[in-house]
C-alpha cells in the first residue's frame, strides 16, 4: 500500500447513538444530538411515497446520469447544468477537488483553524501536505465550521469555497466560478436530507467538466437523487431556525456564557473545561461536539434547545434560564410507508403541547387532549394527506398512545382510575380511563366529525388503556372537542402519582 504522510490523521465520527446511551444507561431515543449540524426533523417531503416510483425501477441505472437533478440544481443555484458536478454529499466533492488538484509534493492551503477537518484528509490521501507556501489549492468553509463565522474569501486561485451552510448565510460565491472559484453545497444541512448523501459542486464549465470526468460514476443512488428532486421542489425555509438560534444564544448568555456570532445553524461556546461540561450534559442525554476552548452545538427546536438549556444549567450549577421540563419523559418515532410522527412527551407536564401533522381537526382534538391532561407534548409529522387525513390521524393517534405507554412504564404507583366530565355549550362529554395495560374502548359519540371515535380507539389500543366515552350534543365539533378534553381530564387523573405500588389486588397489571 502507498504510504500517507506521517501527520495523516484519519476522520472520526462521533459515537453511535446506541453506543452513548449504552454508556450512560439511556435509551437511544433518550439520546438527543446536538453535534451534527443537521435540522431537528428530514425535510417534509422526505417520506416513502418521494422515492416509490425510484424504488420501483430499483434494479435499473440511472442511465445517462440524474438529469432531471442536475437540472433542478441548476435552477436553484443560478447556474447551467454544465456548471454542476454531483457527489455523495460534500465530502465526496472535497475529496475529488484534493485528488483533481494536488499530488505529491504539493500543498495544500486551509484559510481557517479549527476547521472541517476533512479538507486535511482529503489532502492526506492525495498525497499533498497541507501549508499556506505556493499551495495548489486553498479550502475556506464559509461559513467556518465550528465557529459559524462568515470571513473575507480569499484571493487564492483555485479556491474551493465549502457552502454547506449557504441557506443560513444567505451569502455565495457562486458568482466567482468563472475566476477559479469552486464552490461546494451539500443537502445535508438546511434540507434535511444527511443520510441522503446528496451534494453538489458549482465551477466554470471546463472545470466542472474535468471534475465530472474524475467523478465516480453515478456517486448518487437514485433514491437519494429522487429525495433531492422533492426537496428541491419545496426549498426549505430557515428563518424559524435563525430565530431559535437567537433565542438560544439568549438562554447561553443568560448563563454566563459567551456564545460567538453565528451565520449558521450552531453556536460555539468557549468554555474554560469544555470536555467536563459535555461528560455532565451527556449523562442527561445531551450531546454536543467538543474542541479543545468550547463546545459547538446544533439548533434545533425550542423544545430541544430548552432541554440542552435545563442540562447546561444543571452541568453548571446556575440558575436555568428556561421552564423545567416534565417528569416521566419520552420520544418515540412511528414510521410507515405513509406516514411519519414524531412524538416528545412529559406526563408531568405544565400542558405545554404542539402538534402538527396538517390533519387539522385531529391535530386541535389531540391538542386539546394533551393540555387538559395536563402534558408537555410536541408531535410532528407529514403524511399522505392528498388521500385524506386516515392515515395521518390514526398514526398521530398511534403514536401518541405507543408513547404514552413507555412513558407509563411498568404502570406501578400510578392512580390507574381517572374519570372526567365535560360540558361545552351545548355539548357534554364523560370520560373514564383505566390504565390497567388492556386495550379497550366503549364510544359513544352522538355526533362524530369523521375520524375522532377512531383517533380515540387507536389511542386505546396503543396506549394499552381502557377507555369509555360518551359525548352528546347539536354540534359535531363541540361534540367531539368534548370528548377529547374529557379524555384529558381522566388521564389526568388515572396517571398521577400514589404511593401504593402496583395498583391491583393481583400484584401485576
Amino acid at each position: 500500500m502507498k504510504a500517507l504522510p506521517a501527520s495523516f490523521t484519519q476522520y472520526t465520527w462521533a459515537l453511535s447513538t446506541e453506543e452513548l446511551a449504552r454508556r450512560t444507561g439511556l435509551d437511544p431515543f433518550e439520546i438527543v444530538r446536538f453535534d451534527g449540524n443537521v435540522p431537528a426533523q428530514p425535510h417534509r417531503s422526505a417520506r416513502p411515497g418521494a422515492i416509490a416510483g425510484a424504488l420501483a425501477e430499483v434494479n435499473a441505472y440511472a442511465h445517462g446520469g440524474h438529469s432531471r437533478l442536475v437540472s433542478a440544481i441548476a435552477d436553484y443555484a443560478g447556474v447551467e447544468p454544465e456548471n454542476i458536478v454531483l457527489g455523495a454529499g460534500a465530502d465526496d466533492l472535497i475529496l475529488l477537488c484534493a485528488r483533481t488538484f494536488t499530488g505529491p509534493g504539493d500543498r495544500v492551503a486551509i484559510t481557517t483553524e479549527p476547521t472541517y477537518p476533512l479538507y486535511r484528509v482529503a489532502a492526506g490521501l492525495a498525497g499533498a501536505d497541507v501549508g499556506s507556501d505556493d499551495p495548489a489549492i486553498t479550502f475556506c468553509c464559509r461559513p467556518n465550521n465550528p465557529t459559524g463565522e462568515l470571513g473575507e474569501l480569499p484571493r487564492a486561485r483555485p479556491l474551493v469555497v465549502d457552502e454547506a451552510y449557504f441557506e443560513y448565510a444567505g451569502e455565495t460565491a457562486a458568482e466567482l466560478i468563472d475566476d477559479g472559484v469552486v464552490v461546494l453545497r451539500t443537502f445535508s444541512k438546511a434540507f434535511g436530507l444527511a443520510g441522503a448523501r446528496v451534494g453538489y459542486a458549482l465551477a466554470d464549465r471546463d472545470t466542472a467538466a474535468e471534475l465530472n470526468r474524475r467523478q465516480a460514476p453515478l456517486p448518487v443512488s437514485t433514491l437519494s437523487a429522487a429525495l433531492a428532486l422533492a426537496a428541491l421542489a419545496d426549498p426549505p425555509d430557515v428563518g424559524p431556525e435563525l430565530e431559535e438560534r437567537e433565542h438560544l444564544a439568549r438562554g447561553l448568555r443568560a448563563l454566563g456564557l459567551t456564545p460567538l456570532p453565528s451565520r449558521a445553524n450552531f453556536l460555539y461556546v468557549p468554555l474554560s473545561e469544555p470536555a467536563a461540561v459535555a461528560d455532565a450534559l451527556l449523562r442527561s442525554g445531551v450531546v454536543v461536539r467538543v474542541f479543545a476552548n468550547g463546545a459547538r452545538i446544533t439548533i434545533r427546536d425550542r423544545e430541544d434547545d430548552d432541554l440542552l438549556l435545563e442540562a447546561l444549567a444543571r452541568a453548571l450549577d446556575r440558575p436555568a434560564p428556561v421552564a423545567a421540563a416534565g417528569g416521566r419523559r419520552v420520544r418515540h418515532l412511528r414510521a410507515t410507508a405513509e406516514t411519519r410522527i414524531r412524538v416528545r412527551l412529559a406526563l408531568d407536564g405544565a400542558g405545554r403541547v404542539r402538534v402538527s401533522t396538517g390533519a387539522g381537526l385531529y391535530d386541535h382534538l389531540l391538542e386539546q387532549l394533551a393540555f387538559h391532561g395536563g402534558l408537555d407534548l410536541v408531535l410532528e409529522g407529514v403524511g399522505d394527506l392528498e388521500t385524506g387525513a386516515h392515515h395521518t390521524a390514526e398514526d398521530a393517534a398511534l403514536a401518541l398512545g405507543q408513547a404514552l405507554d413507555r412513558a407509563l412504564g411498568d404502570r406501578r404507583g400510578i392512580a390507574r382510575y381517572g374519570d372526567a366530565v365535560v360540558p361545552m355549550d351545548e355539548a357534554l362529554a364523560r370520560a373514564a380511563i383505566d390504565l390497567g395495560g388492556r386495550p379497550w374502548a366503549e364510544l359513544q359519540l352522538e355526533r362524530d366529525p369523521g375520524l375522532a371515535g377512531h383517533v380515540l380507539q387507536s389511542l386505546a389500543q396503543a396506549a394499552r388503556l381502557s377507555l369509555h366515552v360518551e359525548a352528546h350534543g347539536r354540534d359535531e365539533h363541540h361534540v367531539a372537542e368534548a370528548a377529547f378534553k374529557a379524555v384529558g381530564r381522566a388521564l389526568r387523573a388515572a396517571a398521577r402519582r400514589q404511593d401504593w405500588g402496583i395498583p391491583s389486588t393481583k400484584g401485576v397489571l
